[in-house]
């Protein structure tokens, strides 16, 4: 895609800290730096967000995952690791070429965080057992 700041990074039109690159994956620092070492993982091939990930470019990059984080962790030390990815605008998605992000964590003084609300109370067994079966009558093989 020609707009898209990824591919531009991917195709050499925009330099970027490369920290792995191979035929299908390639990932590099956030220029925004949330965490020290927060890197991004993109599949080289233009793909917008988690709905249109095909299960062979998944398989790519997903192979990445434990080798990046691993060497973060190797290089940083930190206390922790968050993995994450936004998928539309709402979830705050901003570039709209797949990625990850390996956030490393340093504990409180990191300044990042996520707020994870809990609705334990607001759906019974029953309807929760309904959700999962929703789901799963909606996976195509």
């Amino acid at each position: 895609m020609s707009d898209c700041i990824f591919c531009k990074i991917v195709n050499g039109e925009i330099p970027a800290a490369k920290v792995y690159e191979d035929e299908n994956v390639l990932a590099f620092l956030d220029i925004s730096q949330v965490t020290k070492g927060h890197t991004l993982i993109i599949p080289k091939v233009h793909q917008e967000n988690m709905y249109e990930l095909t299960p062979s470019v998944a398989e790519k990059v997903f192979a990445v995952v434990p080798k990046v984080a691993n060497a973060i962790r190797k290089q940083f030390s930190p206390v922790g690791l968050n993995m994450l990815s936004n998928t539309g605008e709402a979830a705050g998605q901003s570039v709209f070429h797949l990625h990850l992000h390996l956030l490393p964590r340093y504990g409180h003084e990191d300044d990042f965080g996520l707020k994870w609300s809990t609705n334990i109370d607001k759906y019974t067994q029953q309807e929760m057992q309904e959700m999962a079966q929703g789901i799963a009558n909606n996976i195509e093989n």
